[in-house]
């Protein structure tokens, strides 16, 4: 079987910059997503980014499923937009848009898409040394998560598949499943909704 890794896109943030944590919504998409985890699957570790916006999706898993949560930064947003002090929001967009399609430009506030995939991989194999096998969570971000499918997958099959993640990213509360099995990462399924009510807004807007 292999070692199973759900990544679970972080709940609906504040609009605001720096480090935000989760609205409302965001609150109830994580709520959601912690008791579908709890029915429908037995994992045992969960890891996050440690921004606010994952810790807090991560604190409703942690206890519906008894699990004590660890932070690893390597999981952390390619980009995060710190203020207009730091960089207008105008120039953060456009560094973003730039990094998205060019995977090695490096934007002045983060890492290029391809540093950020492979960060993030990394990561997840020394998750697998220690496991080796079962399944554990980890919340993180949309466009870091993109990024490592892009990486793990290649992009024709993103495009084919999912185009819509590149363009408009991974929507809140998703859940990606993610193998390693000889050594090699596989997609198993690309980010889904689907255990979340239809009230729900699942774009991360």
């Amino acid at each position: 079987m292999g070692f199973e890794v759900l990544v679970v896109q972080h709940g609906e943030k504040e609009r605001k910059p720096g480090d935000p944590g989760l609205t409302d919504r965001g609150r109830a998409q994580a709520e959601m997503t912690a008791q579908w985890l709890r029915r429908h699957r037995e994992p045992d570790g969960l890891w996050s980014s440690p921004m606010r916006r994952a810790v807090e999706t991560a604190a409703p898993i942690a206890s519906h499923l008894e699990l004590e949560p660890s932070t690893d930064p390597r999981f952390r947003e390619r980009m995060n937009w710190e203020g207009e002090d730091a960089q207008p929001l105008a120039d953060f967009l456009a560094d973003w848009e730039r990094a998205t399609h060019d995977r090695a430009y490096v934007p002045a506030s983060g890492n290029s898409s391809a540093v950020a995939g492979a960060r993030f991989i990394a990561a997840l194999d020394d998750l697998a040394r220690r496991r080796l096998q079962g399944t554990v969570i980890v919340v993180a971000h949309g466009g870091v998560t993109v990024d490592a499918l892009r990486t793990i997958a290649g992009e024709a099959v993103i495009a084919r598949e999912r185009p819509d993640l590149i363009s408009d990213g991974v929507p809140c509360c998703a859940i990606t499943s993610l193998r390693q099995a000889d050594g090699r990462w596989s997609v198993v399924h690309l980010p889904s909704t689907d255990h979340l009510a239809e009230e729900v807004s699942h774009r991360p807007d």
